[in-house]
């Protein structure tokens, strides 16, 4: 799904539901050295570029049963849906969410991703359906409104310290960034509402982004990576040139790896931070770089392009 052009009402929905957040600090002790020959960096978005209150982004994440069922009536308030019992919503609309993973599973998928605003759609119409929502006026239900006075509840977020500053710095450096992460179209949206800039007047080519729900498949996926190293190539870089700076060993660091990108673990919030140490995937994994704040990375990069680095 395109954003509509007035992005305004979004917006303020973010804004509204959000709070400054701090990370909460990490045993990880920071591995930084110079890449001479790496020309572009990727970047994941949640617990990464972004504080996740929850972690990540995605049900899974949420919090408990009670909270995500407050949310969830009150998201359908904010849209002037109303439930017409009080049944509990909450199990009908994460079945929905198995439903469409069910579907992709079937046609060879092993990490699918959901359009959301499918979800909702999907579950709202069922829902009023059997007659345990009421709406006024049904076909004017604004999908992604609806979708963000959900998220924004069950999963604020705010700007990783630093981080604006060092995309900033980093793009004017004339450095390539673009972005890898498990996302929904609303997740772009989280930028200008935050920082009152979008990601590309960050520096970040919008043809370097890639994001879950427009492949219908998620992270640890490899097929985002592939993606991002082809569109690499045809700029001449090659992955081995791309250095990918992710929370998670298993969904950043694994697939990262494995399509020969040089890799960076950001280990700055505990919330986010996933090292998987049981996970037989990344028994021997190791990411090249530990990031414990953005400030560090900032100046260590500009250090190493005056080094030669990032040409």
């Amino acid at each position: 799904m395109n954003v509509p052009a007035d992005t305004k009402p979004y917006l303020e929905i973010i804004r509204r539901h959000s709070r400054p957040l701090a990370p909460i600090g990490t045993s990880m002790t920071a591995r930084l050295r110079p890449f001479p020959t790496v020309r572009a960096l990727l970047f994941d978005i949640y617990g990464t570029l972004l504080i996740s209150g929850s972690g990540d982004i995605g049900v899974v994440a949420a919090p408990e049963a009670q909270e995500k069922e407050s949310a969830l009536r009150a998201a359908l308030a904010a849209l002037g849906i109303e439930p017409t019992g009080n049944e509990p919503l909450t199990a009908a609309f994460e079945a929905i969410i198995r439903e469409h993973h069910e579907r992709r599973r079937a046609s060879g998928v092993a990490f699918p991703e959901v359009d959301i605003l499918a979800v909702w759609r999907d579950f709202v119409s069922r829902q009023l359906g059997a007659h345990r929502l009421v709406c006024d006026r049904p076909a004017a239900i604004d999908w992604l409104a609806l979708a963000l006075e959900y998220e924004m509840r069950v999963n604020p977020v705010w700007p990783m310290p630093g981080a604006v500053e060092m995309l900033d710095r980093l793009s004017r450096a004339g450095i390539r960034l673009g972005v890898i992460s498990n996302a929904q179209s609303f997740t772009p949206l989280l930028f200008p509402a935050l920082t009152g800039r979008t990601l590309q007047q960050l520096g970040i080519d919008e043809s370097y982004c890639f994001y879950s729900y427009r492949f219908a498949e998620a992270k640890p996926s490899v097929r985002l990576y592939r993606a991002a190293a082809e569109r690499l190539a045809r700029d001449g870089i090659t992955a081995d040139q791309a250095l990918y700076v992710g929370n998670d060993m298993l969904n950043d660091i694994w697939p990262a790896r494995r399509v020969g990108f040089r890799t960076a673990l950001f280990a700055g919030d505990a919330r986010s931070l996933r090292l998987r140490e049981d996970d037989p995937r990344i028994e021997a994994l190791q990411p090249d770089l530990i990031v414990t704040d953005w400030d560090a990375f900032t100046a260590a990069a500009l250090a190493h392009r005056e080094n030669g680095a990032y040409e």
